[in-house]
C-alpha cells in the first residue's frame, strides 16, 4: 500500500484517514474572539451613575416641590436602570471578532444580528483610540477604515496591547493585499 494513500490507517487503527475523523467544515470554520468582562464593567459603571443620577432628580424633586408621592416617579428610571443592566449584559456577549485568511469579522448584536467582513485589502486605515473613561478602566477600540464609508467597522473594549497587536496585524496584511492590487 502507498504512503498517503487514502486507505492508510488512522489514529489508533480505525481503518480512517486522520482527515476523515475530523468533522467536515472544522477547518474553515473562524476561531472567534470575545470582548474582555472590563467592557461590560464600564458601561455598567456608566449606566449606574446617569440613571442613579436621575432616579436621584426624579424622586427628590418632585417629592419637595409636590408631595412625597410625586417621589413615586422615581421607580420609572430604576426600573429602567435594572432593564439596562441585563441588556447590556446581552450586548457585550453578542460582540466577538475573527481574523480569517483573507478578512476580519465582526459580529455583534442580539436582537438584529450584524456581521461585518472587512477584507484585509480593502482597509485604508486601522487606529487605536481610547477615551478618558476607557483609560480608566484599561481599555481601547480599535477602528477600521475603508474606502466605503458604510463599511466602517470598530471592535470596542479591547485590552490596550491587545488592540496594538490587531492594528499591527491589520495594517501588515492590508499593505500586502493592497500591494498585489
Amino acid at each position: 500500500m502507498e504512503t498517503g494513500s487514502p486507505r492508510d490507517t488512522g489514529p489508533a487503527g480505525t481503518g480512517r484517514t486522520a482527515r476523515a475523523a475530523e468533522p467536515v467544515g472544522a477547518g474553515d470554520e473562524p476561531v472567534w474572539i470575545a470582548l474582555p468582562p472590563g467592557l461590560l464593567k464600564m458601561r455598567r459603571l456608566l449606566l449606574v451613575v446617569w440613571l442613579g443620577l436621575l432616579t436621584l432628580a426624579t424622586g427628590v424633586v418632585p417629592g419637595l416641590l409636590a408631595g412625597p408621592g410625586w417621589a413615586a416617579f422615581a421607580v420609572l428610571p430604576l426600573a429602567l436602570l435594572l432593564w439596562g443592566w441585563v441588556m447590556l449584559e446581552r450586548n457585550w456577549r453578542s460582540w466577538r471578532y475573527a481574523e480569517r485568511a483573507d478578512d476580519l469579522l465582526i459580529s455583534r448584536g442580539v436582537l438584529w444580528r450584524q456581521e461585518t467582513v472587512v477584507p484585509y485589502g480593502r482597509m485604508q486605515l486601522v487606529e487605536v483610540t481610547s477615551g478618558p473613561v476607557e483609560r480608566h478602566f484599561g481599555l481601547s477600540s480599535v477602528q477600521l477604515h475603508t474606502a466605503a464609508a458604510a463599511t466602517d467597522a470598530t471592535i470596542p473594549g479591547l485590552d490596550p496591547a491587545e488592540a496594538e497587536r490587531l492594528r499591527d496585524r491589520l495594517t501588515e496584511l492590508g499593505e500586502a493585499r493592497s500591494a498585489g492590487l
